[in-house]
């Protein structure tokens, strides 16, 4: 069942959101060569619980951190360890924020240096599929719309999309109704209705779709071992339109990148 969120809720929300996105600007500026992904867990527990807020991730399911860390061909839920990051590698950041009640869940993947020329191509194309998908959570569309536009955009560009792994509504749990798919069929599955929260989060492969869990129980990697990239935003129906409540914008400050992706979904000015 959907849990439909009133604008007093949404506007939580997008402070939850928020303490995410900050917490990875934070990060941004501190990931490079030599840091472990154990050394970033303690930094953004550190700075969530600085604002106020719970980390989302822990405890829950009885994870053991606040971060998940995915390198390079590990898709999702890839445990802090004391391996530190080296030229070349990518990261993929997820972390939630537990705040009044309400949860903010909000990926970004990290390039450490200088890395492949089609490593960042597949970190460019998972990125503009996140805001292809975004733009189909809208009135009178179904879930089946934007797992499409997610599907054939990485598809078109010959990668794999995870199936065994889905986006989700979000909310005062971190995992509500509807399940989020990044493939389907238009038309499909649940229709979008007004302030109804979502978590979109494409995770795309450079070859396989197909995945397995490591022995530590928590973290997934592609089946040939070939590179992952993942990002997810939290998305608001509002007034028939999606409304983004976490944004990149801090990670894109702490990196130098110019960017006007997000406009297009923000009836409501960021202040940074």
């Amino acid at each position: 069942m959907i849990i439909v969120k009133t604008r007093e809720e949404i506007e939580l929300m997008r402070e939850s959101a928020l303490i995410v996105s900050k917490t990875l600007g934070m990060l941004a500026k501190e990931i490079k060569p030599g840091v472990t992904t154990k050394q970033l867990d303690k930094l953004a527990e550190d700075f969530i619980r600085a604002q106020n807020a719970l980390p989302g991730f822990l405890g829950l399911y009885n994870c053991p951190s606040t971060l998940l860390c995915s390198v390079n061909e590990a898709v999702v839920h890839g445990l802090p360890t004391d391996i530190p990051l080296k030229e070349g590698d990518i990261v993929s950041i997820d972390c939630g924020a537990l705040k009044n009640d309400f949860y903010g869940d909000h990926a970004y993947t990290f390039e450490i240096g200088e890395v492949a020329p089609e490593t960042k191509k597949l970190i460019q194309i998972t990125k503009e599929s996140l805001y292809i998908g975004i733009k189909e959570f809208k009135a009178n569309n179904r879930v089946g719309d934007v797992g499409f536009a997610i599907q054939k955009y990485c598809e078109d560009h010959g990668y794999g999309v995870v199936r065994d792994l889905v986006g989700h509504g979000l909310g005062k749990k971190m995992h509500e109704d509807p399940e989020m798919p990044n493939y389907g069929k238009r038309g499909r599955g649940k229709k979008f209705v007004e302030g109804m929260v979502v978590a979109i989060e494409p995770m795309i492969n450079m070859g396989t779709h197909r995945i397995k869990q490591l022995n530590d129980g928590w973290t997934i990697v592609t089946l040939d071992g070939k590179p992952s990239v993942h990002f997810e935003h939290d998305v608001a129906l509002i007034d028939g339109k999606p409304e983004i409540l976490s944004t990149f914008a801090y990670v894109h400050e702490a990196l130098g990148i110019t960017s006007d992706e997000e406009e297009t979904f923000r009836q409501k000015a960021l202040v940074l």
